[in-house]
């Protein structure tokens, strides 16, 4: 790989997506609006297009092509359609980053699960229906219709020290407010990747000879009563779990959500263990 476009470059794991292309030595071309700076100066170029506008994307394109173009911001089949359609004869591969939504029993599942090739297609907006159906309608466009071969790497929640999402956060802040926290089941368990990892194995994926869908994911998961014991351990305090008083909780989950990430480990790639470092994440957090 020599040249890569980034949908998503200037924020969270996608900040890390492109630092590991340039370690690699990839030219790398950001593709945004511009809203938003990024932290690369004169190491990357840049592309001013509005990624779910057709006419757009089709008119920052012309004339150019890269080998693999990375994909955070696609959310729907209609999104997925205006890139397969811009972008045909301009790149050798795609990089999607998909989720763990895709699947309905969110337990251990193998990326067999859930099978965009024989999905029923449905064009949709990612206003139309839910996160999970927009994913899934997402892949099954890429998989479906896409002229150049496509990976959609399933990923659960990410985590790291700039996530912009604050959930995690949510969690130690209430802890050092004393504020109780809500869980409908906290014995249900979650697995997580760092930002990070995020990035650095949709770079590395992108280099594999494999196509389809992949899981990606830490080696381990967690109860969510044994995170919030892991908060109270970092922050020496005692935390509070309700399971009758439904406050704003972001993973209150009613069951499992993990993933299987064996097919990755044996194309050769070494997750993270997610006990490693989850406790230094907190600790950042708490400051």
């Amino acid at each position: 790989m020599e040249k890569a476009l980034v949908f998503g470059g200037t924020r969270f794991f996608g900040v890390n997506l492109v630092q590991s292309l340039l370690d690699k030595g990839v030219v790398v071309t950001i593709a945004t609006r511009q809203n938003s700076a990024d932290p690369f100066g004169d190491q990357v170029e840049r592309l001013k297009l509005d990624r779910f506008n057709k006419d757009s994307l089709t008119e920052a394109v012309e004339g150019k092509n890269w080998d693999v173009v990375f994909d955070q911001l696609c959310f729907s089949s209609a999104d997925a359609e205006i890139a397969v359609k811009a972008l045909e004869d301009k790149i050798k591969r795609y990089v999607f980053t998909s989720t763990l939504s895709v699947y309905d029993d969110r337990k251990e599942n193998p990326e067999e699960k859930f099978d965009p090739y024989t999905y029923e297609l449905k064009m949709v907006s990612k206003e139309e229906v839910s996160y999970q159906e927009g994913k899934r309608q997402a892949e099954a466009y890429f998989f479906q219709k896409a002229s150049f071969p496509v990976v959609a790497v399933r990923i659960p929640i990410v985590l790291g020290e700039e996530d912009y999402t604050d959930r995690l956060l949510h969690y130690v802040r209430s802890t050092k407010a004393g504020k109780p926290v809500y869980f409908p089941n906290p014995d249900a368990e979650m697995c997580f990747i760092h930002q990070r990892e995020a990035g650095k194995f949709l770079s590395w994926i992108s280099g594999k000879d494999f196509n389809g869908p992949i899981n990606a994911c830490a080696n381990g998961h967690i109860a969510i009563k044994d995170l919030m014991d892991l908060i109270g351990e970092q922050l020496e305090k005692e935390v509070t779990i309700t399971t009758d008083q439904q406050l704003e909780s972001p993973y209150g989950i009613s069951n499992t959500w993990s993933l299987s990430n064996e097919k990755a480990t044996k194309l050769g790639y070494s997750f993270t263990n997610l006990n490693d470092w989850l406790p230094g994440l907190i600790t950042y957090l708490a400051k």
